[in-house]
């Protein structure tokens, strides 16, 4: 079990004692709306964000969890903190924390990254059972008894790992030991040993090198409908309303080599000719479901300090709906633009997709079974 809870109960008796004041009352809980599906996506990206999370509890009242976490050279609190109101009874949870510590001895990229994929396979269990999970790239776990997850290059490292987690008891995952086993079987050839960056893997700078470095200066040059008139020149053109991913789609895929250019739909202003010019096999549409689109767009507006009333242009459902309807007219009269829903799609699986489909389109593959959205 994941979870491991400490109820205390704390009643108020007011009339056993009339001096007890009577409690503030409690502020108003924000209710999410929408599907459960939807709130539970909300929900789990909060909590692994490490963000306070208020939801409605399963019984009558509010449930709210806070992160108590502190940093290692402290006297660490790994807790979690709930208060349910029932019945005129308050409830105090307390929710252990694990935590899970990363060990690398390149750049922490691989593992990090391992361990949030996987985390993502637990989001009904973090967030509908309130046990929250805190990952850390620093030492210090034993005496907390948390896991321990490497990734070692060097296989004397990863063996010296293995052996102090055994000592102590903790339990251990090796990420890249077994794959580049695996690796070094397949094609017989024994693995360098050396972490990234090491002094003995300096290999002389590619082409393929100052290709992604020319397509991010490209993409970042196009970004929000910047210079339309060299739309013509990118090799991937996106297209979508204000907080659908946009920006951080193109950074990522021009990363991988590919000239992004991204294009705003605002209701009500025309979109660029050379949006309309450029090869529409090169041009993909983005779509959101409009209740998370609403949610992200609020947190946007307060984050920059807009206005009440520019709030209400910007992030009210009527002007949501508005808009995203607005952009389905667009990919209407565009049928051979793809369009691709982004709802609870993390940055690489819609970017897989759009490489999928680009380089069949590419190659002229067939695409059976593919629907206009995706």
């Amino acid at each position: 079990m994941l979870a491991c809870s400490t109820f205390n109960l704390r009643a108020t008796a007011t009339a056993a004692n009339p001096d007890i004041s009577e409690p503030e009352p409690q502020p108003k809980v924000r209710k999410l709306k929408g599907s459960p599906q939807l709130n539970r996506w909300y929900r789990a990206r909060a909590l692994r964000s490490g963000h306070k999370l208020e939801r409605p509890s399963h019984r009558t009242g509010a449930l709210e969890v806070n992160h108590l976490v502190q940093r290692a050279g402290e006297s660490l609190s790994l807790e979690s903190t709930a208060t349910v109101s029932d019945s005129g009874h308050e409830v105090e949870v307390t929710t252990s924390v694990k935590p899970i510590y990363m060990v690398s001895d390149g750049t922490g990229w691989t593992v990090e990254h391992s361990v949030n994929a996987a985390l993502g396979q637990f989001e009904h269990c973090l967030v509908d059972r309130v046990c929250p999970v805190n990952t850390h790239l620093f030492s210090g776990a034993a005496k907390e008894g948390a896991m321990l997850v490497y990734t070692l290059a060097d296989p004397y490292m990863a063996e010296s790992a293995k052996q102090a987690c055994k000592l102590w008891g903790m339990p251990s995952t090796d990420i890249l030991g077994p794959i580049t086993e695996s690796i070094a079987a397949h094609l017989g050839v024994s693995p360098s040993g050396l972490p990234r960056g090491a002094s003995g893997r300096n290999f002389p700078l590619s082409d393929e090198y100052f290709r992604r470095i020319e397509a991010v200066e490209f993409t970042i040059k196009q970004d929000d409908g910047a210079l339309p008139q060299n739309l013509c020149k990118a090799d991937i053109v996106l297209t979508g309303v204000s907080r659908t991913g946009k920006t951080p789609l193109s950074i990522y895929l021009a990363q991988k080599g590919y000239k992004v250019a991204n294009v705003p739909i605002v209701k009500g202003v025309a979109l660029p000719k050379g949006l309309f010019e450029v090869d529409p096999e090169k041009v993909f549409g983005l779509t959101i479901n409009p209740l998370v689109l609403q949610t992200i767009r609020k947190a946007r507006a307060k984050s920059l300090g807009f206005s009440k009333e520019a709030r209400s242009n910007y992030s009210e459902m009527d002007y949501v709906r508005q808009e995203l309807e607005f952009a389905r007219r667009v990919f209407a009269q565009n049928p051979v633009w793809p369009v691709i829903e982004v709802t609870e799609k993390a940055i690489e699986e819609t970017a897989a997709v759009i490489l999928r489909l680009y380089h069949d389109r590419k190659h002229k593959c067939s695409m059976p079974g593919i629907s206009k959205r995706y």
